[in-house]
């Protein structure tokens, strides 16, 4: 068993305009001081990283590294959530999209997807170059519009959206996999791997390419009414990483999952800091750190009542307190017996 990583922290919804969240060095001395130990760094900001530079310079990766350890910190993983969304989109989504990427490609959908691609390939260079293995990002969605079967789906659509998933996406695990790193896709809502089933559809479409991971977040499978347990045991040996999320759902005689179109805080099923949810930590530890997984535990903070400054604050300790130093031996050693194969056909009668 391995005793698993952290406590470390998504830095994405931290980021801000002011001291101490405008700088990589200013947030990791507050992410340091609350007692987190390592950061998951968005790639999309550059006030975190200059990603291009960071794939192309072992030097500059070095320094960004180094800046990190100063403060006690580990880089956990890369984050490239907004790139991967624009790998694939539907044009439904293509004005609200665009402004994940730069001016230049915007109202161009094979700019753009163009642009994502390459980002991504940045990141598994920069990864390797930070020493990581493991990369966060999303799938993006062609068929996530259709994904009520009303009207009805014509046939073969679904999996005409998953083929040309899979033929934009192997380049990129191939590249992954050159550069020795997991591709963890977060299952969520709003892309086409957003359960298990589509996630092994996916699998199936590039040929179940080792480095087709996954990020486990608990939060997005309990609001789908999911068995997030269940779920590890399924799928533990492709969890490559984890956002420590909490949520809750509470349905009404008026609302269930889809939410009525209502606003975070009046969902029947919304995101809430650790602790606050009612999701099972103490059983996902310890799934996790019997299935042996190796990576960071590191909280993604998204609540529609606390404040990311008070989340961030509890969270720490949260993490820290249902992390598992795993034991080396078993507890009833003490009154072991030996063995040999003598000893064990004796006891059984056998001659």
């Amino acid at each position: 068993m391995q005793t698993i990583k952290g406590p470390g922290i998504f830095l994405a919804q931290f980021m801000g305009n002011e001291a101490p969240f405008n700088s990589l060095s200013s947030i990791c001395e507050w992410a340091a001081s609350l007692g987190y130990k390592g950061i998951q760094i968005p790639t999309w900001d550059s006030r975190c990283i200059n990603l291009q530079l960071a794939a192309e310079s072992k030097t500059y990766a070095d320094e960004i590294k180094g800046l990190v350890n100063s403060f006690g910190l580990a880089i956990t993983e890369l984050s490239t959530h907004l790139q991967g969304q624009l790998m694939a989109v539907h044009p439904a989504y293509d004005a609200l999209f665009d402004s994940f990427a730069p001016k230049e490609v915007h109202g161009n959908a094979t700019a753009r997807t163009a642009w994502a691609a390459q980002q991504l390939r940045y990141a598994a260079k920069a990864s390797q170059n930070l020493g990581l293995n493991a990369h966060a990002t999303f799938s993006g969605a062609l068929a996530w519009p259709m994904m009520y079967p009303w009207p009805q789906r014509p046939t073969g659509l679904v999996e005409t959206a998953f083929t040309e998933m899979a033929n934009r996406w192997l380049p990129i695990l191939r590249y992954f996999d050159e550069c020795d790193v997991d591709v963890c896709y977060e299952i969520h809502p709003g892309e086409d791997l957003h359960d298990g089933v589509s996630y092994e559809m996916f699998l199936d479409a590039v040929e179940q390419h080792r480095r087709a991971c996954l990020l486990y977040d608990p939060s997005h499978l309990l609001l789908q009414c999911l068995d997030y347990l269940t779920y590890i045991d399924y799928y533990h040996e492709r969890i490559k990483a984890f956002h420590v999320k909490d949520a809750e759902f509470n349905p009404t005689g008026k609302q269930g999952v889809y939410g009525g179109f209502q606003s975070w805080v009046n969902r029947a099923g919304r995101f809430r800091s650790l602790g606050d949810g009612q999701v099972d930590f103490k059983s996902i530890f310890s799934k996790l750190a019997t299935y042996d997984y190796k990576g960071w535990a590191v909280l993604e903070w998204e609540c529609c009542i606390k404040s990311a400054e008070q989340g961030a604050k509890e969270g720490a300790p949260f993490i820290q307190q249902h992390i598992i130093p795993v034991t080396q031996k078993a507890f009833d050693d003490f009154a072991g017996t030996g063995a040999s194969e003598d000893f064990n056909r004796a006891i059984l009668g056998l001659k």
